[in-house]
Protein backbone atom coordinates (compact mmCIF):
# COMPACT_ATOMS: atom_id res chain seq x y z
CA UNK A 1 0.00 0.00 0.00
CA UNK A 2 1.03 3.46 -1.13
CA UNK A 3 -0.25 6.60 0.71
CA UNK A 4 -0.70 9.59 -1.29
CA UNK A 5 0.89 12.84 -0.36
CA UNK A 6 -2.55 14.81 0.38
CA UNK A 7 -3.30 11.90 2.71
CA UNK A 8 -5.46 12.56 5.93
CA UNK A 9 -9.34 13.28 5.65
CA UNK A 10 -10.93 13.20 2.33
CA UNK A 11 -10.37 17.31 0.62
CA UNK A 12 -11.20 18.20 4.54
CA UNK A 13 -14.53 17.42 4.28
CA UNK A 14 -14.89 17.34 0.65
CA UNK A 15 -18.15 15.09 -0.58
CA UNK A 16 -18.33 11.75 -2.48
CA UNK A 17 -19.37 13.82 -5.68
CA UNK A 18 -18.30 13.60 -8.97
CA UNK A 19 -16.39 17.16 -8.44
CA UNK A 20 -14.83 15.49 -5.16
CA UNK A 21 -13.52 12.57 -6.18
CA UNK A 22 -12.00 13.99 -9.52
CA UNK A 23 -9.45 15.65 -7.22
CA UNK A 24 -8.29 12.13 -5.58
CA UNK A 25 -8.50 10.61 -9.17
CA UNK A 26 -6.17 13.07 -10.44
CA UNK A 27 -3.53 12.83 -7.05
CA UNK A 28 -3.81 9.06 -7.46
CA UNK A 29 -2.97 9.03 -11.44
CA UNK A 30 -0.32 11.43 -10.19
CA UNK A 31 1.12 9.37 -7.62
CA UNK A 32 1.16 6.21 -10.10
CA UNK A 33 2.48 7.87 -13.04
CA UNK A 34 -0.76 7.87 -15.04
CA UNK A 35 -2.09 10.34 -17.14
CA UNK A 36 -6.06 11.29 -15.85
CA UNK A 37 -6.67 14.02 -18.43
CA UNK A 38 -10.03 13.25 -20.39
CA UNK A 39 -11.03 10.20 -17.63
CA UNK A 40 -14.79 9.32 -18.03
CA UNK A 41 -16.85 8.44 -14.68
CA UNK A 42 -18.24 5.38 -15.64
CA UNK A 43 -20.10 5.06 -12.31
CA UNK A 44 -20.94 7.08 -8.89
CA UNK A 45 -21.98 4.78 -6.16
CA UNK A 46 -20.20 2.61 -3.33
CA UNK A 47 -17.46 3.51 -5.65
CA UNK A 48 -16.24 6.26 -8.31
CA UNK A 49 -15.37 4.19 -11.24
CA UNK A 50 -13.17 5.86 -14.01
CA UNK A 51 -12.04 5.05 -17.35
CA UNK A 52 -9.03 6.60 -18.84
CA UNK A 53 -8.23 7.58 -21.84
CA UNK A 54 -4.46 7.47 -22.16
CA UNK A 55 -4.59 3.95 -21.18
CA UNK A 56 -6.88 0.52 -20.80
CA UNK A 57 -7.35 1.22 -17.30
CA UNK A 58 -9.99 1.45 -15.03
CA UNK A 59 -9.64 3.06 -11.80
CA UNK A 60 -11.81 2.58 -8.78
CA UNK A 61 -11.69 4.87 -5.80
CA UNK A 62 -13.56 3.60 -2.73
CA UNK A 63 -16.51 5.47 -1.16
CA UNK A 64 -15.81 3.84 2.31
CA UNK A 65 -11.59 3.95 3.73
CA UNK A 66 -12.02 1.20 5.86
CA UNK A 67 -12.17 -0.93 2.48
CA UNK A 68 -8.11 -0.86 2.27
CA UNK A 69 -7.59 -4.42 3.70
CA UNK A 70 -10.57 -6.11 0.48
CA UNK A 71 -8.68 -3.89 -1.78
CA UNK A 72 -5.13 -5.16 -0.82
CA UNK A 73 -6.44 -8.84 -0.46
CA UNK A 74 -8.29 -8.05 -4.03
CA UNK A 75 -5.01 -6.89 -5.69
CA UNK A 76 -3.16 -9.80 -4.30
CA UNK A 77 -6.04 -12.03 -5.52
CA UNK A 78 -6.01 -10.85 -8.99
CA UNK A 79 -2.51 -11.26 -9.08
CA UNK A 80 -2.51 -14.80 -7.96
CA UNK A 81 -5.06 -15.57 -10.52
CA UNK A 82 -3.22 -14.45 -13.14
CA UNK A 83 -0.07 -17.15 -12.38
CA UNK A 84 -2.92 -19.55 -12.36
CA UNK A 85 -3.97 -18.75 -15.62
CA UNK A 86 -7.51 -18.04 -14.59
CA UNK A 87 -9.97 -15.61 -16.56
CA UNK A 88 -10.05 -12.92 -14.01
CA UNK A 89 -9.76 -8.94 -14.22
CA UNK A 90 -5.93 -7.79 -14.08
CA UNK A 91 -3.86 -5.54 -12.47
CA UNK A 92 -1.40 -3.64 -14.23
CA UNK A 93 1.95 -5.13 -13.09
CA UNK A 94 4.43 -1.75 -12.77
CA UNK A 95 1.72 -0.42 -10.19
CA UNK A 96 2.22 -0.27 -6.77
CA UNK A 97 -1.18 -0.57 -5.47
CA UNK A 98 -3.69 0.42 -3.10
CA UNK A 99 -2.78 4.19 -3.14
CA UNK A 100 -4.37 6.08 -0.33
CA UNK A 101 -4.76 9.07 -1.45
CA UNK A 102 -6.70 12.23 0.87
CA UNK A 103 -8.41 9.20 3.15
CA UNK A 104 -9.80 6.87 -0.15
CA UNK A 105 -8.62 3.56 -1.24
CA UNK A 106 -7.40 3.98 -4.80
CA UNK A 107 -6.66 0.66 -7.18
CA UNK A 108 -6.04 0.22 -11.04
CA UNK A 109 -7.38 -2.97 -13.36
CA UNK A 110 -7.00 -3.54 -16.52
CA UNK A 111 -9.98 -2.48 -18.90
CA UNK A 112 -11.91 -5.82 -19.92
CA UNK A 113 -13.15 -3.64 -23.27
CA UNK A 114 -14.12 -0.14 -24.47
CA UNK A 115 -17.53 -1.30 -23.26
CA UNK A 116 -19.64 -3.18 -20.69
CA UNK A 117 -21.15 -6.53 -22.06
CA UNK A 118 -21.66 -9.30 -19.30
CA UNK A 119 -21.23 -13.01 -20.52
CA UNK A 120 -24.27 -15.84 -19.52
CA UNK A 121 -24.92 -17.35 -16.77
CA UNK A 122 -23.53 -20.85 -18.33
CA UNK A 123 -20.50 -19.08 -18.61
CA UNK A 124 -20.48 -18.32 -14.88
CA UNK A 125 -21.26 -21.56 -13.70
CA UNK A 126 -18.05 -22.72 -16.17
CA UNK A 127 -15.72 -19.75 -13.98
CA UNK A 128 -17.62 -21.07 -10.70
CA UNK A 129 -16.54 -25.08 -11.52
CA UNK A 130 -13.28 -23.83 -12.31
CA UNK A 131 -12.48 -21.32 -9.50
CA UNK A 132 -13.73 -23.77 -6.74
CA UNK A 133 -11.46 -26.66 -8.01
CA UNK A 134 -8.78 -24.30 -7.26
CA UNK A 135 -6.41 -24.14 -3.77
CA UNK A 136 -5.95 -21.45 -2.63
CA UNK A 137 -2.19 -20.25 -1.27
CA UNK A 138 -1.97 -19.44 2.39
CA UNK A 139 -0.59 -15.95 1.68
CA UNK A 140 -3.75 -14.71 0.48
CA UNK A 141 -4.87 -14.65 4.19
CA UNK A 142 -8.54 -15.14 2.56
CA UNK A 143 -10.74 -14.43 5.40
CA UNK A 144 -13.79 -16.57 6.57
CA UNK A 145 -17.03 -15.52 5.27
CA UNK A 146 -19.69 -14.51 8.31
CA UNK A 147 -22.89 -13.51 6.80
CA UNK A 148 -24.77 -12.83 9.85
CA UNK A 149 -21.68 -10.41 10.72
CA UNK A 150 -21.80 -8.86 7.53
CA UNK A 151 -25.54 -8.51 7.83
CA UNK A 152 -25.20 -6.87 10.90
CA UNK A 153 -22.79 -4.34 10.33
CA UNK A 154 -24.42 -3.42 7.25
CA UNK A 155 -27.91 -3.15 9.05
CA UNK A 156 -26.18 -0.81 12.05
CA UNK A 157 -25.59 1.47 9.05
CA UNK A 158 -29.13 2.18 8.23
CA UNK A 159 -29.02 5.39 9.33
CA UNK A 160 -31.86 7.43 6.46
CA UNK A 161 -34.21 4.95 6.57
CA UNK A 162 -37.29 4.49 9.20
CA UNK A 163 -36.46 3.22 12.56
CA UNK A 164 -39.81 0.96 11.74
CA UNK A 165 -38.10 -0.72 8.39
CA UNK A 166 -34.80 -1.09 10.63
CA UNK A 167 -36.52 -2.53 13.37
CA UNK A 168 -38.22 -5.06 10.85
CA UNK A 169 -34.97 -6.17 8.91
CA UNK A 170 -33.18 -6.52 12.19
CA UNK A 171 -36.01 -8.83 13.49
CA UNK A 172 -36.06 -11.25 10.31
CA UNK A 173 -32.00 -10.92 9.87
CA UNK A 174 -31.92 -12.59 13.76
CA UNK A 175 -34.66 -15.22 12.80
CA UNK A 176 -32.71 -15.88 9.79
CA UNK A 177 -29.48 -16.56 11.86
CA UNK A 178 -31.33 -19.41 13.73
CA UNK A 179 -32.30 -20.88 10.70
CA UNK A 180 -29.04 -20.19 9.12
CA UNK A 181 -27.00 -22.14 12.19
CA UNK A 182 -28.89 -25.22 11.17
CA UNK A 183 -28.11 -25.28 7.55
CA UNK A 184 -26.35 -28.81 6.01
CA UNK A 185 -24.36 -27.79 3.13
CA UNK A 186 -23.08 -30.31 0.76
CA UNK A 187 -20.82 -28.67 -1.02
CA UNK A 188 -17.25 -28.49 -0.07
CA UNK A 189 -16.20 -25.48 1.80
CA UNK A 190 -13.57 -23.51 0.17
CA UNK A 191 -12.82 -20.45 -1.54
CA UNK A 192 -15.58 -18.31 -2.95
CA UNK A 193 -15.55 -15.43 -5.20
CA UNK A 194 -18.32 -13.85 -2.53
CA UNK A 195 -20.58 -11.84 -4.82
CA UNK A 196 -20.73 -14.44 -7.92
CA UNK A 197 -23.44 -13.26 -10.18
CA UNK A 198 -24.30 -11.96 -13.99
CA UNK A 199 -23.33 -8.45 -12.99
CA UNK A 200 -19.69 -9.66 -12.38
CA UNK A 201 -19.01 -11.59 -15.26
CA UNK A 202 -17.79 -9.44 -18.27
CA UNK A 203 -16.86 -10.19 -21.61
CA UNK A 204 -13.38 -9.36 -22.51
CA UNK A 205 -12.82 -7.35 -25.93
CA UNK A 206 -11.25 -11.19 -27.20
CA UNK A 207 -14.22 -12.54 -26.46
CA UNK A 208 -13.84 -14.79 -23.23
CA UNK A 209 -15.55 -14.48 -19.89
CA UNK A 210 -14.08 -13.15 -17.17
CA UNK A 211 -14.71 -12.28 -13.01
CA UNK A 212 -14.62 -9.16 -11.86
CA UNK A 213 -14.88 -7.34 -8.24
CA UNK A 214 -12.55 -9.52 -6.52
CA UNK A 215 -12.39 -8.26 -2.91
CA UNK A 216 -15.27 -10.62 -1.76
CA UNK A 217 -12.97 -13.52 -1.98
CA UNK A 218 -13.25 -15.59 0.92
CA UNK A 219 -13.65 -19.01 2.66
CA UNK A 220 -16.95 -21.04 2.87
CA UNK A 221 -19.52 -23.06 1.55
CA UNK A 222 -19.54 -23.10 -2.01
CA UNK A 223 -23.35 -22.62 -1.80
CA UNK A 224 -22.76 -19.18 -1.30
CA UNK A 225 -21.18 -18.57 -4.91
CA UNK A 226 -24.38 -20.28 -6.35
CA UNK A 227 -27.20 -19.04 -4.33
CA UNK A 228 -27.27 -15.63 -6.72
CA UNK A 229 -28.22 -16.88 -10.01
CA UNK A 230 -31.09 -19.53 -8.37
CA UNK A 231 -32.30 -16.27 -6.52
CA UNK A 232 -32.23 -13.79 -9.79
CA UNK A 233 -34.28 -16.81 -11.35
CA UNK A 234 -36.79 -18.00 -8.86
CA UNK A 235 -38.11 -15.47 -7.34
CA UNK A 236 -36.64 -12.30 -9.71
CA UNK A 237 -37.33 -13.33 -12.99
CA UNK A 238 -33.86 -11.88 -13.93
CA UNK A 239 -32.93 -15.09 -15.60
CA UNK A 240 -35.17 -17.11 -18.07
CA UNK A 241 -35.79 -20.87 -17.04
CA UNK A 242 -33.52 -22.02 -19.49
CA UNK A 243 -30.70 -20.30 -18.50
CA UNK A 244 -30.79 -21.27 -15.39
CA UNK A 245 -31.28 -25.21 -17.02
CA UNK A 246 -27.64 -24.19 -18.83
CA UNK A 247 -26.39 -22.79 -15.35
CA UNK A 248 -27.01 -26.00 -13.41
CA UNK A 249 -26.18 -28.92 -15.97
CA UNK A 250 -22.63 -26.91 -16.83
CA UNK A 251 -22.25 -26.48 -12.57
CA UNK A 252 -23.45 -29.79 -11.99
CA UNK A 253 -25.01 -28.92 -8.79
CA UNK A 254 -28.89 -27.53 -8.99
CA UNK A 255 -28.78 -25.53 -5.58
CA UNK A 256 -32.95 -25.30 -6.04
CA UNK A 257 -32.77 -29.04 -4.58
CA UNK A 258 -31.09 -28.45 -1.90
CA UNK A 259 -33.43 -28.49 1.80
CA UNK A 260 -31.62 -25.03 2.38
CA UNK A 261 -32.14 -23.43 -0.77
CA UNK A 262 -35.32 -20.96 1.02
CA UNK A 263 -33.12 -20.03 4.01
CA UNK A 264 -30.01 -18.84 1.98
CA UNK A 265 -32.05 -17.45 -0.49
CA UNK A 266 -33.95 -15.34 1.81
CA UNK A 267 -30.70 -14.34 4.04
CA UNK A 268 -28.97 -13.35 0.27
CA UNK A 269 -31.89 -11.48 -0.66
CA UNK A 270 -31.64 -9.33 2.98
CA UNK A 271 -28.44 -8.67 1.98
CA UNK A 272 -29.23 -7.29 -1.19
CA UNK A 273 -32.38 -4.94 0.28
CA UNK A 274 -29.58 -3.86 3.34
CA UNK A 275 -27.36 -2.72 0.80
CA UNK A 276 -29.56 -0.79 -1.15
CA UNK A 277 -30.85 0.50 2.39
CA UNK A 278 -27.43 2.20 2.03
CA UNK A 279 -28.26 4.06 -1.15
CA UNK A 280 -31.48 5.48 0.21
CA UNK A 281 -30.47 9.02 1.37
CA UNK A 282 -28.15 9.77 -2.37
CA UNK A 283 -30.86 8.48 -4.50
CA UNK A 284 -34.26 8.73 -5.37
CA UNK A 285 -34.34 6.19 -7.14
CA UNK A 286 -32.66 3.68 -4.83
CA UNK A 287 -35.11 5.07 -1.86
CA UNK A 288 -38.64 3.88 -4.19
CA UNK A 289 -36.53 0.77 -4.65
CA UNK A 290 -35.85 -0.10 -1.17
CA UNK A 291 -39.59 0.74 -0.38
CA UNK A 292 -40.64 -1.67 -2.91
CA UNK A 293 -38.35 -4.56 -1.62
CA UNK A 294 -39.17 -4.07 2.38
CA UNK A 295 -42.85 -4.22 1.31
CA UNK A 296 -42.22 -7.46 -0.52
CA UNK A 297 -40.46 -8.63 2.69
CA UNK A 298 -43.40 -7.87 4.47
CA UNK A 299 -46.29 -9.22 2.45
CA UNK A 300 -44.17 -11.86 0.28
CA UNK A 301 -45.74 -10.69 -2.82
CA UNK A 302 -44.33 -8.11 -5.73
CA UNK A 303 -40.93 -9.16 -6.12
CA UNK A 304 -41.30 -9.77 -9.59
CA UNK A 305 -41.38 -6.13 -9.88
CA UNK A 306 -37.91 -5.71 -8.23
CA UNK A 307 -35.43 -3.88 -10.64
CA UNK A 308 -32.47 -5.16 -10.53
CA UNK A 309 -29.25 -2.58 -9.26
Amino acid sequence: MISGSSGGPFGGGTEFTAEGVAVVLREACEAAGLDAVGAELLRLGSNAVYRLASLPIIVRIARDPAVLPEMERAVAVARWLETVDFPATRVPSDIAQPIVVRGLVVTFWESVQEREEYATVGELADLLRRLHWLEEPESLGLPYFDPMAKLSASLNGLDAVSEEDRSFLEERAARLGKEYDRLDFVLPYGMIHGDASIGNILRHRDGHAVLIDLDGFALAPREWDLIQTPLFYDRYGWHTAAEYADFVYRYGFDLMNWPGYETLADLRELMMVAWLGHQVGVSERSAAEFTRRVRSLRTGEGRKEWGPF
